[in-house]
């Protein structure tokens, strides 16, 4: 257990970001049980913090008290040996909802998702997440993508708001992510903002990330493969070029290009290699559907072919 900050603990995280699915049973209804089972498993096999009910965890598609319950089952289940980040989104009424429903059952901190559905400018932006950081007392990551996209003038005003601590790029635009990074260390110097690569898959760009000084990224392929994401992690991290890039090329790049081939697949494909794994998730809620028998079995061989390349390089990079 522990009690500092949230932006300490992933400040000095050394492992993958967990982003586990929720899971519905066979009546469409969440399943705490074996969402405590999945989050367990991401526990023991060495994520650095869990991120419930996000993206990958569906967060569009919760009712508020499944969303109170997932989030307080990963508390529960963490008890603390990592820290719990939850989403939160819509508009600012219900994102600041959201987020005092996860302060309320113990959260560490907050994803703070783009609006939903508007297209706002810098200010309304700017005044959105102020608010939701504002609202309760845990630390919140803004996350970058779609219509929520920011000038480095407004991330430097973010980094100075009360309660940020962090801006997850889900964009993908490295010229604007330099530009952001510069800004901030310019303007507000000895501000310790922490950067996040949110990118779909985002070990695939890990290398371009690492460029520009961004090292945390969200591992949605830790919820369905840890063995894999954690090795590529610490191939990255001790600089073993030859297995990062051998995993680069015979596993994140097939599953990117497999990807691409539906949309909603940066969920389903997720949840789908989750039962792969042994562990029934459920299917997605609409609107996303679930892929193809055809797409399942090129899922199979991807992941068989990224653990040949672990084998390759010895067992001793699998723990």
């Amino acid at each position: 257990m522990t009690s500092a900050p949230l932006a300490a603990r992933l400040g000095r995280v050394a492992g993958p970001l967990f982003f586990p699915v929720t899971a519905y049973g066979p009546d469409g209804a969440v399943d705490l049980d074996a969402f405590r089972a999945h989050v367990r498993t991401g526990i023991d096999a060495g994520a650095a913090a869990v991120f419930a009910c996000c993206g990958t965890g569906e967060f569009h598609a919760l009712t508020p008290q499944e969303f109170r319950g997932v989030v307080a089952a990963a508390v529960e289940e963490t008890a603390g040996e990592v820290p719990v980040v939850a989403g939160a989104g819509y508009g600012t009424a219900l994102a600041i909802q959201y987020a005092k429903l996860a302060e309320e059952v113990g959260a560490d901190g907050l994803l703070a998702m783009p609006p939903y559905l508007v297209v706002a400018d810098q200010e309304g932006l700017l005044s959105h997440y102020a608010a939701l950081a504002a609202a309760t007392s845990l630390e919140t990551i803004v996350y970058q993508r779609d219509n929520a996209v920011f000038t480095p003038a407004t991330v430097v005003a973010l980094a100075g708001t009360p309660g940020v601590i962090g801006l997850k790029d889900g964009y993908g635009d490295l010229d604007l992510m330099q530009r952001i990074v510069s800004a901030v260390r310019t303007e507000l110097p000895g501000r310790d903002f922490l950067y996040f690569n949110g990118l779909p898959t985002a070990e695939l760009t890990g290398p371009a990330y690492r460029g520009i000084g961004v090292t945390l990224y969200s591992s949605a392929v830790f919820a369905f493969a840890p063995d894999i994401a954690l090795a590529f992690y610490r191939a990255m991290d001790g600089g073993d070029e030859e297995l990062a890039g051998d995993l680069l090329d015979h596993f994140y790049r097939p599953l990117v290009e497999l990807r691409a081939k539906g949309r909603g697949y940066a969920v389903s494909l997720v949840k789908a290699g989750v039962r792969l794994g042994g562990l029934d998730v459920g299917e997605v809620r609409t609107p996303l559907t679930e892929p193809p028998a055809a797409h399942i079995e090129e899922l199979t061989a991807i992941i068989a072919r990224g653990r040949a390349v672990l084998e390759k390089h010895g067992q001793e990079r699998r723990g």
